[in-house]
């Protein structure tokens, strides 16, 4: 059964959605769920069309499951996971949060901490605040040439500008409307936040890179995809 009091923290009572874009995840899904409702007791999966038994897993696991009848991309599936979280008049707080296990459940916690705290309105994750990641040079080189370009094109300074693990007040979320359904979303977002100009901060984060979510996603060519879809779309 599970357990829907609210959060409690240092700095009040809190009622936070995690956020999940669900796709073809069913190995793993199931421990990300379990993992993430001793924190948060509200979480809503995202299923993005997947073709395996995604969707079930993370139901049988405890989360609330969204389904899109076909594959709409991560931004879409991000997009469906807000306006879900919105629906709950009681929410204060959504954390994005990828299902493929690479985020620590800790780090969220933390970053929901700053924003009950009014410390600020978004908390945004970054690996490369501290040596926790162990990320090789070239992926490394990328993503720091993402951030550069993104803080050439928004003015905010970013360390870390496509990173999925991120924490937003009540009132940020319901002015985000993402329209990139690709990976592009990550930097549609922080164009989106550079107009709403919201007080945040970034906080590190570690990534855990395991061979199975370098086979999701998180490739080298994936980080180059990111800028040609920045610098083509």
């Amino acid at each position: 059964m599970r357990d829907d009091r609210p959060v409690w923290d240092d700095c009040g009572v809190s009622r936070t959605w995690v956020v999940i874009p669900l796709y073809n995840e069913a190995p793993v899904i199931g421990e990300v769920v379990k993992g993430l409702l001793s924190h948060f007791p509200h979480v809503v999966c995202v299923d993005d069309g997947s073709a395996d038994t995604s969707a079930q897993a993370a139901r049988d696991a405890g989360a609330v499951v969204v389904q899109h009848p076909v594959n709409l991309g991560q931004g879409a599936a991000l997009q469906t996971g807000f306006e879900y979280a919105l629906s709950d008049p009681e929410m204060s707080s959504v954390v994005t949060f990828d299902a493929d296990g690479q985020h620590r459940v800790e780090d969220a916690a933390a970053m929901v901490e700053r924003i009950n705290c009014g410390e600020a309105e978004v908390v945004l994750g970054s690996r490369f605040l501290d040596s926790r990641t162990n990320i090789g040079w070239l992926k490394r080189i990328v993503l720091r040439t993402a951030a550069l370009q993104t803080r050439l094109t928004t003015g905010m300074p970013l360390t870390d500008a496509h990173n999925g693990l991120r924490a937003f007040s009540r009132g940020v979320t319901a002015n985000i409307h993402l329209t990139q359904n690709r990976m592009a979303h990550a930097s549609e977002l922080v164009q989106l936040l550079a107009v709403l100009r919201p007080r945040w901060t970034e906080h590190p984060v570690q990534i855990i890179y395991t061979e199975y979510s370098k086979s999701k996603g998180q490739s080298l060519l994936n980080s180059v995809n990111i800028i040609a879809d920045l610098l083509f779309r």
